[in-house]
Parts: C-alpha cells; sequence; structure tokens
C-alpha cells in the first residue's frame, strides 16, 4: 500500500481497517473520518453544546412577549408574518434578531466551557418559497455568528429546522398545522436551501457540522422518503468539510444502526425530552435520571458518531406556552387539544414564568440531579447539545441562567450521575 498522499489519520484508518480483513464490523467506516478535513474531531472530544433557540425561528415559549405583542391568531412565525404584514413583521424581527444573540453571547459560551452551538434557521430565510409570507434577514444574522463564534473558537452546527410544508407540523418547523413535507416539490425545496447553506457557509472555519432537517416526523411520514431525503443530502454534502448530521426522526437512536453503510463522516442527532406524555411527567427525580442513563447506554451502542442535540433540565411541561400558544400543561391538567386532555399530577406554580433564583430549593435540586446526569449519560456517546441557551421566562430551559445559578456544573467535565 502506498500512504504518502493520505494525512496520518487516514493513515491510521487504513491500517485499522486491514488489521480487521473481512470482518470489518457493521458500520465502522461510518465513525472513521474520511480524511482531516472536518473542524472538530468527532468521536475523540466531547461535543458540549448549546442551541440558539428561538433567534431565527420564533417559538411562543421561548420568546412570550413577541408573541403577546400580537393577535391570538399568531401561533408561530408563518401566522406572525402573514398577520402583521411585511413591512411591520420585518421590523420587529430585525430588532429581535439585532438583540437576542450578540457577539458577546459568544464569549460568555466559551467562558462556560462550550464548544459548539447549534443554529436553527428555517429555509425560508435561506431559500424562500414564492407565495411565502416570511420575512427576509436572518440569513445575514448567521453570517455574523459564524464569525462571533469563530472569534471565541467555538464550532457551529447550522440545523435547518423548518422544511416546506413543516416536517413535523410544530410551531418551531415555522408553520404549526399538517405535515406537507414531501408533497408536491417541497423535498427538492429542502434540498435547494442545503446546498445553499452548502454553498455559503460550509468552508466557513466554524461551521463543523449541517443538520439536514430537524426533527421529521417519522411515524408520520414515510421513512423510504425521509432515508431517500438523508442519502441525498449526504450526497450533496459529503465532501464539503462538515459532518453531515441527521435526526434519528423519532425512530430511536438505536434504529440507525443498520443504514449508512459506505457513507461516512455521519452524524446522528437525538432528542431526549422527559416532558411530554404523563408517564414521563409523573416520574420521580430517580426515575428521570436512571431514564436519562439509560438512554446514554443506548447512544453509546450505536455505530455512528451520536449526539443529544436536544435536551434540556425540564421535569414538567409547565413553562408557558410550551406546547404551544393557548396551549396549557399536562402537569397541572390544563392541556387541552383538539378534545384531548389531561389529568392533574402537580402545581405549575413557580415554573409557568420565572427565573432560576426564583425555583424552590426542591426544584433546584432536582433540575441539577437531572441535568449533571444527563451530561455524564449523553458523554458516553459523543456529547450533547442543551436547548436553549437562553428564555425569557422559562428557567427550566435556560442555560445561561442555569450556569449562572450553579445548577450546571463547571467546569462541565465535572458532571456526574451516570
Amino acid at each position: 500500500m502506498v500512504f504518502a498522499h493520505l494525512s496520518s489519520t487516514a493513515v491510521a484508518a487504513v491500517a485499522l481497517l486491514a488489521s480487521f480483513g473481512d470482518a470489518l464490523p457493521t458500520g465502522l467506516i461510518s465513525k472513521i473520518k474520511r480524511d482531516d478535513s472536518l473542524k472538530f474531531s468527532f468521536g475523540s472530544e466531547k461535543v458540549r453544546g448549546v442551541n440558539l433557540g428561538g433567534w431565527f425561528v420564533l417559538e411562543p415559549w421561548i420568546t412570550p412577549s413577541i408573541f403577546e405583542a400580537t393577535p391570538g391568531n399568531v401561533v408561530d412565525e408563518y401566522t406572525f408574518c402573514k398577520t402583521l404584514g411585511g413591512g411591520e413583521a420585518y421590523k420587529r424581527l430585525h430588532s429581535h434578531w439585532s438583540s437576542w444573540i450578540t457577539k458577546g453571547d459568544f464569549a460568555e459560551m466559551k467562558q462556560m466551557g462550550l464548544n459548539m452551538v447549534r443554529i436553527p434557521i428555517g429555509y425560508w430565510s435561506v431559500s424562500p418559497v414564492d407565495g411565502d409570507p416570511y420575512v427576509q434577514g436572518a440569513y445575514d444574522f448567521l453570517g455574523k455568528a459564524l464569525d462571533w463564534a469563530n472569534d471565541q473558537g467555538i464550532k457551529v452546527m447550522i440545523d435547518l429546522h423548518g422544511a416546506p410544508g413543516s416536517q413535523n407540523g410544530f410551531d418551531n418547523s415555522g408553520r404549526k398545522g399538517s405535515i406537507d413535507w414531501t408533497q408536491g416539490n417541497t423535498v427538492s425545496q429542502t434540498h435547494k436551501a442545503l446546498n445553499k447553506i452548502k454553498n455559503d457557509h460550509a468552508s466557513h472555519p466554524a461551521v463543523a457540522a449541517i443538520e439536514l432537517l430537524n426533527e421529521p416526523m417519522g411515524p408520520s411520514l414515510d421513512m423510504d422518503t425521509v432515508r431517500q431525503f438523508y442519502m441525498d443530502g449526504w450526497g450533496d454534502l459529503k465532501n464539503s468539510g462538515v459532518a453531515i448530521t441527521f435526526h434519528d426522526a423519532f425512530e430511536g437512536a438505536t434504529s440507525w444502526n443498520d443504514w449508512g453503510s459506505g457513507m461516512w463522516n455521519l452524524l446522528l442527532d437525538t432528542h431526549h425530552y422527559q416532558v411530554f406524555d404523563s408517564g414521563t411527567l409523573q416520574m420521580g427525580i430517580s426515575d428521570h435520571v436512571s431514564t436519562a442513563c439509560s438512554f446514554g447506554n443506548g447512544m453509546a451502542s450505536n455505530n455512528k458518531w451520536t449526539i443529544a442535540g436536544e435536551w434540556s433540565g425540564a421535569q414538567t411541561d409547565c413553562a408557558q406556552w410550551l406546547n404551544g400558544r393557548g396551549v396549557g400543561a399536562r402537569y397541572d391538567g390544563t392541556y387541552n387539544v383538539n378534545g384531548a386532555g389531561s389529568s392533574y399530577i402537580g402545581s405549575c406554580d413557580g415554573k409557568y414564568s420565572g427565573t432560576v433564583s426564583s425555583l424552590s430549593s426542591a426544584d433546584s435540586n432536582n433540575i441539577k440531579t437531572f441535568i449533571n446526569a444527563q451530561i455524564s449519560a449523553f458523554e458516553k456517546a459523543d456529547g450533547w447539545i442543551f436547548w436553549t441557551w437562553h428564555t425569557e421566562a422559562a428557567p427550566e430551559w435556560d442555560f445561561q441562567a442555569l450556569v449562572k445559578g450553579g445548577l450546571i456544573a463547571q467546569p462541565l467535565s465535572s458532571a456526574t450521575g451516570c
């Protein structure tokens, strides 16, 4: 074999493959870097990151003040722009984009030990579709964010968080309601947005990963179509020097071990929340911790790089509008969507809206225990990205405030629990 043209990493990889002969473990190729072009050492360095939620994709529960200043029919970014009209929507959104995340936030993230940020953005900000009411401008701020991150030595995962037609029907896809992604030209329009992100930003020194699509609702979609979308997206990005990230589509992190043969630089993103069904909401702290530890064990058993790309300190769904504008919480029995109600589990007093400092000592201790256990669980695999950096008034979800309040281990490497 002639290795003169290969990097030391590539030589080691080839030697490792050769040592297995014909008995190459399933999926090992997916865990070995093709070359040295990746800007983060996935698999050897733990991802310790935070999401910049609510910045380029509005969510009522993250920034309730933005929605409180609109009529009741405004439940997502689509209805925000359509109801207010282009001029007023742009004015308000530009003010938000300019202030929600600033250069100083990245310096603070670095001080807290974070090495990556995941930046959600909607297709409409990258490659608009004719007839949509969305306004433009967020994409320019994305470019600034990449430079801010690079200044601090923080890497970035650009996450396509909303697809045409909505891939999951959630307000965080841009448009709440029916799931119409994969209908008509929506898949090709999604690839168009991803290719623009690739062409504009994959070569940026801060961009270590591009996520093909956040949370496609696998149980409601044709999974063959989802898998083909992922394969085609990988084909477009495979030589771009980024980790090609794909969400597990709610199929379970371990369900993808038999997929991706011959594909390199794949990074599996799985999300772990314990607040969106009555069973997990009824659990005590020891059960929350053991569930997280088991989840981390599952992640670690995968044959691809695997991170928990969304998770939080929440053990209730009490945060105002977490389940949607005007929708209550399962925890206190006020949840009601299309006739589907919930039964009272506990009080949301102090959790509906507030600050970390206003939490009870019991809640503070439980949140601290839960967060640090999850960090140790997810680092059994390849790391984690907390949702989210900050909120207006949802303390269980606010990384910045939780660190300042002493509820997240510093340094992050000292977190224990699993």
